[in-house]
């Protein structure tokens, strides 16, 4: 589940530093009866603000009550809703950075000593990571021991666990 909001992945004009930290600001511009909308983002190096375009030029009587009055409130959750969007990333150029912005929920450690566990993964968010690092974390091993596991038939699942996933999964350990 995710802890913060992701960095987001784009060269900084002024200082050459490739992150940003988006803090859930937005800024609304009206022109007559049109509305840009921003979400603002600051680099992590030198502090500048980025502008990442939400909306652009829409007609004021298009924009629901409801997300203009999320907008001015400058809802986090938003943010977060518009940062995984992959229309929004393509639009502005940028990709996420999740590193550190996700914890591990294991619900416990008595399951540990089992001789077969069998685990259900459930993603809170899209984010991207490897299932062998999720194993590993929850599990209590080293990523060489997972990988040993994988190698050995010991550690099963109907996904690909070295590649990275954005979904559930579920996998098999045997001891």
């Amino acid at each position: 589940m995710p802890t913060c909001l992701p960095l987001v992945r784009r060269r900084c004009y002024a200082c050459a530093s490739g992150r940003f930290r988006a803090n859930g600001k937005f800024r609304v511009n009206a022109h007559h009866k049109l509305l840009d909308v921003w979400l603002l983002a600051l680099c992590t190096g030198c502090g500048v603000t980025a502008k990442l375009t939400v909306l652009e030029r829409v007609n004021v009587r298009s924009v629901r009550p409801e997300l203009l009055a999320r907008l001015h409130h400058d809802d986090i959750h938003l943010a977060a809703t518009l940062l995984q969007d992959p229309a929004f990333q393509r639009r502005n150029r940028v990709a996420l950075d999740w590193t550190g912005a996700w914890r591990l929920d294991t619900g416990g450690t008595d399951h540990l000593h089992r001789e077969v566990i069998d685990v259900t993964v459930r993603f809170a968010a899209r984010i991207p990571v490897r299932p062998v690092r999720l194993i590993a974390d929850g599990c209590a091993l080293t990523r060489a021991e997972a990988e040993r596991l994988i190698d050995e038939g010991r550690l099963i699942s109907a996904v690909r666990l070295n590649a990275r996933l954005t979904g559930d999964f579920t996998f098999t350990l045997k001891r």
